[in-house]
């Protein structure tokens, strides 16, 4: 199989694997040098080379739930390597690249309204039957099927990309997941840096996040590579990387004008990821956007979450690596980090921490509110509360502004205590629930 990469809707190059292990991106004669894939892979006569497929073509792959429904909708119509998987998905990739099997790209699927999402009385179900429907818009002539309550009932997460808005949605595994989403970005917005717009649904169970890689005045795309195939990274590997890499690659592309903005982005997204108690900011979650090569810069916030707010990621680290280790505890590693690779001083430093505090603390009372009026959030939205104040304490030592203990006061304002997480054991793979338990060792018998 061969792919047609196209940017900005112009055909540039192909994409195929012929012994169907390496991959190769072949540039097309006379191509613009200015219409690049990737900035990995600049305009060049030789083909660019790879063991499997691209990495930036790589985390464009459906993974999790999405995955397993493309196969469900398409069944024997979608093959099991990469670039089938990629043939699929091509024409819905963020970004100015697209891909396709036909020599011409079919349009992005478009949201008719946003109502049903938003404002509907079952806001998840119609994000499913969305995921459906994104799911068969891949292969032409393929109707949606009706989604199954045994397939609904595997859903955790998802998030599907339309041709002006991002959408996601929560489910029973990680309830308002997107409500906990929106709050966290306003936090975000509160801090003056870049992020995406988000909206949340009345029942707080579906995000809309408008598309952050086109330009609102031309409607022109921009590029898009998170740092996952910025570092030559798999999907998988996206909590492999650790934030001095990503100050270097950062560095790297983006002009000398444009990296005192890159290292304030850079440094706020690292300390509202610990003031959030947000476990999930990865390689693949943090981006370049450009419209050419010269006006690189880094993408707005447009993943951010307490994810520590569920019991089943009460304990994890956080996503990337600081000076060797994965900690929320290393505040002098932290301040360090920001210093030697983002170039803020102390006194900098506490000013940057007073904006990430200062626009939490703006937050709290919409969170207070929806723990009060929104049916059903009270316990994720309690151990939220609980989280971002753990967050203040980790950003003690250059917070200047005071805040108050927040778990305290809610409590006295009527609100409960937020229960405690409950324990996971991890799960063992390939044990049979047969075996009987292992026999404790007796101690030996003392000489008679």
């Amino acid at each position: 199989m061969k792919l047609n990469v196209f940017v900005h809707g112009t055909r540039v190059a192909l994409l195929d694997s012929p012994d169907g292990f390496q991959h190769r991106l072949a540039y097309l004669p006379e191509t613009d040098p200015a219409r690049f894939a990737s900035l990995t892979m600049p305009v060049r006569a030789e083909p660019w080379r790879w063991p499997t497929l691209h990495p930036f073509f790589q985390v464009s792959l459906p993974e999790g739930f999405l995955l397993m429904l493309l196969k469900e909708q398409l069944g024997p119509q979608l093959g099991a390597r990469q670039l089938d998987l990629l043939a699929v998905v091509g024409p819905n990739m963020i970004g100015r690249v697209q891909v396709s099997a036909g020599a011409t790209l079919e349009p992005a699927m478009a949201l008719e309204s946003l109502d049903p999402l938003l404002h509907g009385p079952a806001s998840q179900q119609v994000f499913l039957e969305l995921m459906a429907q994104y799911a068969a818009s891949g292969v032409s002539g393929v109707v949606p099927k009706f989604l199954t309550p045994a397939t609904q009932a595997l859903f955790r997460k998802g998030t599907i990309a339309t041709e002006r808005h991002i959408v996601k949605g929560s489910s029973e595994h990680q309830p308002f997941v997107a409500l906990n989403e929106h709050l966290c970005m306003t936090a975000a917005q509160g801090t003056g840096i870049p992020v995406a717009r988000t909206r949340v649904s009345d029942d707080g169970q579906v995000l809309v996040v408008e598309r952050f890689d086109i330009d609102p005045a031309t409607g022109r795309r921009l590029g898009f590579e998170d740092f996952c195939s910025l570092l030559g990274l798999s999907a998988d590997e996206k909590y492999d990387s650790t934030w001095e890499r990503v100050a270097r690659v950062a560095s790297d592309y983006v002009r000398p004008e444009g990296r005192l903005q890159a290292r304030t982005q850079l440094a706020i997204t690292l300390l509202l990821s610990f003031a959030l108690g947000n476990a999930d900011c990865h390689a693949k979650n943090l981006a370049l956007v450009y419209d050419t090569i010269d006006d690189v810069r880094i993408a707005p916030v447009y993943d951010m979450l307490t994810i520590l707010a569920y019991d089943r990621y009460a304990a994890n680290p956080p996503g990337m690596a600081l000076d060797g280790r994965k900690s929320w505890t290393m505040s002098k590693a932290l301040w360090r980090y920001l210093q030697q690779h983002l170039g803020f001083a102390p006194a900098a430093q506490r000013e940057l921490v007073d904006r990430v505090c200062s626009a939490i603390a703006d937050t709290v009372p919409q969170l207070k509110a929806h723990i009060r009026h929104t049916p059903g959030f009270e316990p994720v939205g309690l151990r939220m509360l609980w989280e971002w104040n753990e967050g203040m304490k980790r950003l003690s030592e250059r917070r200047q502004i005071a805040v108050p203990d927040w778990v305290a006061t809610a409590r006295d304002e009527g609100l409960p205590r937020p229960a405690p997480a409950a324990h996971f054991a991890a799960q063992r793979i390939g044990e049979s629930p047969l075996l009987a338990p292992r026999r404790r060792r007796q101690p030996a018998r003392p000489p008679s």
